[in-house]
């Protein structure tokens, strides 16, 4: 028997050693491709500390492009970001799963802004749900409903300006985008009763998304309490609609009405706290990124006699077309006034940057040539507003030019498929970019056929304090009814 024991434990003790050793060669194997292929170069913060100081943020960055190439490393003493410049190297950034590459916790600002129940405090699959209702209820057959709406909203706004006056248009442009929100996705119990309030409640919501909310999302700070506060009013008022609608059968014809109707695979219907965070974001992101971007697309037009006179044009004709009646087909026509948008845009991007998290290794050809391996963990970063300003992507990246979108030049076309994301891309592109076209097209049309403008505070400067690239301070028009 203590021959039998000894030969027992030596047996285990061999089985385990095997274990190990067999273990260490999976490890290895599995591996394997790490060490044939090199990590991207690497920088250290503290390396960066002078420049950023002296250059600023997006000058550093582009130093290290041009240093380094398309693929980077930057160590914050321990946390590694990983920066991928290009078209060519943000295929997997934009079309990986979510298993492999996610938001990770970088959209927890999202969180106090909308609530808990709902977007990136859920599950996936809950998410994945609740973004098909947003993309269901701005379909384009659904939208072509909402012309006349907005265009009523937009008539009343100015007919509010006299003959001739002179108005800051960054203050006059987030006013009416906030009209057309609360008429089509808030419905009339808003516009009736609290406009005032809900404009003040979005404007403290929307003081919540800069960059320290952004690395201390939690923290009370004087504007993150607002933020709060103004969250948890913003949810009051839409619970008490959705309340009084269920309670009397009534049902209306605006966005929140169908939210309110929409029904989960298991069958279950949309609760009130979900039905008020995803209309706070549709809100949010209507007014918010809408009000820089129509800003910015004045600010160029006004600032550049040629595309003006286009967009002025084709109104003409347009208008000429459709007898005095802008309905969903005339908008669709609108390719002079969508390509100033767009260029708009592409120089000031709503978001500066996309991140996201690393969950599995994975490769990467940078556009020199060199083969790289991510590892999980990482924290990649797309440079939006870098990518946006490519000098081999866009002929003279920093000047105002529409037309390199039109027939014949496509440039974000010809870029590569990932050339231009200031909606995103992939997996998790905007699915309210439409919709943001729509409702800036429908102001500056309006704007275009009615008006003679005139620029005449200097051409604004972006401000880097907050996510999205707005224009710093006022911006003032002249203006003299046709």
């Amino acid at each position: 028997m203590d021959k039998l024991a000894a030969g027992t434990t030596w047996l285990a003790i061999a089985i385990f050693v095997i274990s190990v050793i067999a273990t260490k060669i999976s490890r290895w194997k599995s591996n394997a491709h790490l060490s044939r292929r090199p990590l991207p170069p690497v920088v250290n913060v503290l390396a960066l500390l002078p420049s950023l100081f002296n250059k600023g943020f997006w000058v550093t960055i582009n130093d290290l492009y041009t240093r380094f190439g398309t693929v980077f490393t930057v160590n914050l003493f321990g946390p590694k970001i990983t920066m991928l410049v290009g078209p060519e190297v943000s295929a997997h950034f934009f079309q990986g799963l979510e298993s492999e590459i996610s938001f990770g916790n970088f959209a927890e600002v999202t969180i106090p802004l909308f609530g808990q129940e709902v977007l990136y405090a859920v599950d996936t699959a809950t998410r994945n749900e609740q973004v098909n209702f947003v993309i269901d209820v701005l379909l384009p057959s659904k939208m072509r409903s909402l012309v006349d709406p907005i265009s009523q909203e937009v008539e009343a706004y100015f007919a509010k300006w006299g003959q001739d006056g002179i108005v800051d248009l960054k203050h006059e442009l987030e006013q009416v985008l906030m009209f057309i929100s609360c008429r089509c996705l808030l419905g009339y119990e808003i516009q009736e009763m609290m406009m005032e309030e809900i404009y003040s409640l979005f404007h403290e919501l929307g003081k919540g998304l800069n960059f320290f909310s952004y690395l201390f999302p939690h923290m009370p700070t004087p504007t993150n309490q607002r933020r709060d506060k103004a969250h948890i009013r913003l949810k009051e008022i839409f619970t008490k609609i959705i309340r009084s609608r269920r309670s009397s059968n009534r049902v209306e014809e605006d966005v929140l009405q169908r939210l309110m109707d929409s029904k989960y695979k298991d069958g279950r219907s949309t609760t009130e706290a979900e039905i008020s965070g995803i209309i706070m974001a549709l809100v949010f992101a209507g007014k918010h990124s809408s009000t820089a971007a129509s800003t910015w697309t004045g600010a160029f037009m006004l600032s550049n006699t040629k595309f003006l006179i286009a967009a002025m044009e084709e109104q003409k004709h347009i208008i000429s077309k459709y007898e005095n009646q802008i309905d969903y087909n005339a908008l669709l026509e609108m390719d002079t006034l969508h390509r100033c948008i767009k260029e708009a845009m592409r120089m000031h991007t709503p978001s500066q940057m996309l991140i996201r998290k690393a969950h599995k290794n994975f490769k990467v050809q940078a556009k020199e040539g060199k083969e790289y391996d991510i590892p999980k963990g990482h924290n990649i970063v797309i440079p939006t507003a870098l990518n946006n300003k490519l000098a081999h992507v866009y002929s003279n990246p920093h000047v105002y030019d529409p037309d390199r979108f039109g027939p014949g030049r496509e440039e974000d076309k010809v870029g590569g498929k990932f050339s231009l994301t200031t909606f995103g891309g992939g997996r998790h592109i905007c699915p309210a970019m439409a919709y943001a076209y729509f409702q800036i097209k429908l102001v500056w049309s309006h704007l275009l056929r009615n008006f003679e403008l005139r620029l005449i505070s200097p051409f604004p400067e972006a401000d880097f304090s907050k996510l999205g690239q707005e224009p710093k301070g006022k911006v003032m028009i002249s203006y003299k009814r046709h």
